[in-house]
């Protein structure tokens, strides 16, 4: 899912074009894996099984790579700010380890289908570094080096970097990588297919039965396929089976191309302070600076998280240009470890993967190498570490309950507050908001030119009001990061229908 045309396109999404070259698929089609969603997870799953010789095929309801693998700032690497610290408190060493040892192994595995499919994706190689200017930060800088190593990563530390500014303390992973991940996924897209994989676009699924002998994928306009396996790589599982909406939570976070004078930051750098900074470079000379990240839905006004991030990048470098700006979401799992598996305990065909925490290139990754091995047959060492049914540990199920507890107070809010919307007639251009339509709350956008778009307020998974994102000029659900554009229509799920019109009487 996703789309192309964005308010804030990516740099990513403005640099590649629009392939629609993919045919659709006829009624009742049988494959061995159909996998549902067409960004890094699901594309590198094909491309690992129909290497296999397994009959595949993609389906997403958008183009490919127009969801959050085309809008990320797309780091390859197994040094993720102070991720595997964290997952050792919370979890044990040996969850840290095996979160190390695939991601690690996510890097490499990139790097080799960059290099068996010629790809032109702009794949370089680079240090990563996690970094504090703070002095009460150090500690947490240590503590990753500290777990890193303990979880067999070549991490050093080290203060020396080649930012415009003081850095108080490092963590250093070096070898990992950057690039383009558009192109990536196109390069993959066009693998699979010339390997005899059915890749397809602009064809959304609405339901997958499964039984004893295979699954039934329901596509929209009726038709339907059926396969022995099924991926859902929807980014989260648009089927409410597992309950990852109670279980995954989503943020948003935002990002600017800009170009500098001089050498381009050859390192990918994240802060461990907060905001969070992220910096990293491109072969074709952009820069990309990244952070202010927040709850979906929770920010009325989320143009000034780019005035922010600007604001951040003039006082800190010498800026000639700020071409590009974008924003995605990921989810975050209650425990910190990614969902990867089994749809549910009690699916045996339907497999699915979310809950990267911002970290997609590589857990993504991850996820296509555990699922291809378990549709295989074979073991996976880090299957049990990431196993997606598994139960939230006495540690998380704090986080489990706050975060859901939020949800059901918005859900309740919704339903029993006694205000008022404004008049439709008050909404400027450019706006959106909750107004009165004809005595009823309705989700309203006045365009640029004064047209007036109105669809429900009420999200189409389960029933949340939507808000309105002033940056993306998009209905946010605050829930469960449901996405629709200002007619309706849906940007990102687990929606998967659309927001009813609505006119005037």
């Amino acid at each position: 899912m996703g789309s192309l045309r964005e308010t804030n396109r990516s740099l990513w999404v403005a640099t590649t074009d629009d392939v629609d070259e993919y045919p659709r698929v006829g009624p009742r089609e049988r494959f061995d894996v159909v996998v549902v969603g067409a960004g890094i997870t699901g594309l590198t799953a094909a491309r690992l099984l129909v290497s296999e010789g397994y009959a595949v095929a993609v389906l997403d309801a958008g183009p490919i790579a127009a969801g959050v693998t085309g809008y990320t700032t797309a780091k390859i690497t197994a040094l993720q700010r102070t991720t595997l610290s964290e997952i050792k408190s919370r979890l044990g060493e040996e969850r840290a380890s095996a979160y190390a040892q695939a991601n690690a192994a996510a890097v490499e595995r990139v790097a080799d289908l960059v290099g068996a499919d010629g790809i032109a994706c702009d794949f370089e190689r680079a240090a990563a570094c996690t970094y504090t200017t703070q002095g009460d930060e150090v500690g947490a800088i240590e503590a990753e080096h500290d777990a890193a190593t303990a979880a067999g990563l070549p991490t050093r530390l080290g203060a020396v970097t080649e930012l415009p500014f003081e850095v108080t303390a490092a963590v250093w992973l070096d070898d990992q990588a950057q690039f383009h991940p558009r192109r990536y996924c196109l390069g993959l897209a066009a693998a699979i297919t010339n390997a005899g994989g059915t890749v397809v676009e602009h064809t959304r699924v609405l339901g997958i039965d499964e039984d004893d002998a295979s699954c039934t994928v329901t596509l929209d306009g009726g038709t339907a396929l059926t396969a022995d396996q099924v991926v859902v790589a929807s980014h989260l599982p648009f089927l409410d089976a597992g309950g990852f909406f109670a279980r995954a939570h989503p943020y948003r976070s935002y990002a600017l191309a800009a170009r500098l004078p001089g050498e381009r930051p050859r390192g990918m750098y994240i802060s461990s302070d907060s905001p969070t900074r992220s910096i990293r470079s491109t072969t074709e000379g952009w820069t990309i600076l990244g952070g202010e990240g927040h709850k979906v839905g929770h920010d009325p006004d989320t143009r000034r998280r780019y005035q922010a991030l600007e604001q951040w990048a003039t006082d800190t470098f010498s800026i000639r240009e700020i071409a590009y700006r974008w924003s995605a979401q990921d989810y975050e799992s209650v425990d910190g470890m990614p969902y990867i598996g089994r749809l549910s305990r009690d699916h045996q065909r339907v497999w699915t993967a979310t809950g990267f925490r911002k970290w997609g290139m590589t857990n993504g990754t991850v996820a296509a190498m555990i699922i291809s091995d378990l549709i295989a047959g074979r073991d996976n060492a880090w299957a049990e570490a990431f196993d997606s049914t598994r139960l939230a540990p006495g540690a998380s199920i704090k986080k489990l309950v706050t975060e859901n507890l939020d949800v059901g107070k918005r859900f309740v809010a919704d339903r029993i507050r006694s205000w008022r919307p404004k008049p439709v007639e008050e909404l400027a251009a450019g706006d959106g908001d909750i107004v009165e339509l004809d005595g009823h709350p309705v989700a309203a956008f006045r365009d640029d030119a004064g047209n007036l778009h109105t669809v429900s307020a009420t999200c189409t998974h389960l029933g949340c009001r939507v808000s309105f994102n002033t940056a993306e000029r998009s209905w946010d659900c605050p829930c469960h990061g449901s996405r629709f554009d200002v007619d309706g229509h849906v940007i990102q799920g687990p929606a998967v229908e659309d927001l009813a019109r609505k006119t005037t009487s």
